[in-house]
């Protein structure tokens, strides 16, 4: 059985929310995105609870006596040296329809110019357990994600308008830079 939960906030990483990317483990396109929770404030009491449910369905009695892979990861463990992993429990969430995404107002958002990493959102997923080729657990489907506020980029990238500036219009150039007297391409190496 499936289960369906909200999350509290979390800050977003690696988000794949507008085209679907190709998931190398089984070479199919996908949805997804990191959820970065903050281990002091995040409530995940209600998460817990609904992949315990499904658990208890999928297993029932075996559950005691069998292994299962646990869809909330510590950060400072898994991902040491990780800055944007550090005092997180994390989770990826992943699904082949792509995800409705909404702004603080519940607008649609159709482009990543402000679902980024970085920024704090929420969502509601699906718990589900699995046992597939040996692997056993518990994981979380991606269904809604609703943007709640800015966050400082987990990108080192920089807006390229920060890199550069202005320069004088190439007609204005054109104006004032010498010519080459000779067009032959061997007189100009």
């Amino acid at each position: 059985m499936v289960q369906k939960v909200s999350t509290p906030e979390f800050r977003v990483s690696f988000p794949a929310v507008f085209e679907a990317k190709l998931n190398t483990l089984n070479q199919k396109m996908e949805y997804s995105v990191v959820l970065l929770f903050d281990k002091k404030t995040a409530d995940l009491k209600e998460m817990k609870a609904a992949a315990q449910t499904v658990a208890v369905e999928k297993f029932g009695d075996k559950l005691a006596t069998i292994q299962l892979r646990s869809p909330f990861r510590d950060g400072d463990l898994d991902k040491p040296g990780r800055p944007e992993f550090a005092g997180t429990i994390f989770m990826t969430v992943k699904s082949k329809q792509r995800p409705g995404v909404v702004d603080e107002a519940c607008v649609p958002m159709f482009d990543g110019s402000q679902f980024y990493a970085g920024c704090y959102a929420r969502a509601t997923l699906n718990a589900y357990a699995y046992d597939q080729m040996g692997n056993r657990g518990v994981a979380f489907g991606l269904i809604n994600l609703q943007r709640l506020r800015d966050g400082e980029s987990l990108t080192n990238r920089v807006n390229a308008e920060d890199d550069f500036a202005p320069i004088t219009p190439a007609a204005d150039l054109a104006e004032d830079t010498p010519q080459p007297a000779s067009t032959n391409i061997g007189d100009l190496f």
